[in-house]
């Protein structure tokens, strides 16, 4: 009886442990969604010291985007009004520009 509750011990530790693994390995993933529709107009321009995005919102209604990047951080959600313009710089030798995604 001891050794299958050791067992059964050995096996939920090891499931809780790879759940956190696969959570903890990109948090980008999980918080960016689709693709931003063509309507949020994006102008990328590499820089000496990484990329700027200017993001326009052309939709004609609120839209909630973030530029998702490669090997780096993601930017921060921007809630963005019709007509609004916002200009995200990444400053880092690490980091590409990957897409704008709805968030």
């Amino acid at each position: 009886m001891r050794t299958s509750m050791k067992h059964a011990a050995r096996i939920t530790t090891t499931a809780v442990a790879l759940l956190a693994a696969t959570a903890l390995s990109s948090p980008a993933a999980y918080a960016a969604g689709g693709t931003a529709p063509a309507c949020v107009n994006r102008y990328v321009t590499n820089t000496p010291n990484g990329f700027d995005v200017l993001l326009t919102n052309k939709c004609g209604r609120v839209m909630s985007v973030q530029v998702v990047v490669n090997n780096a951080g993601d930017s921060p959600c921007y809630v963005m009004s019709p007509n609004v313009s916002k200009l995200y710089i990444h400053e880092s030798i690490f980091g590409t520009y990957d897409r704008t995604a709805v968030c």
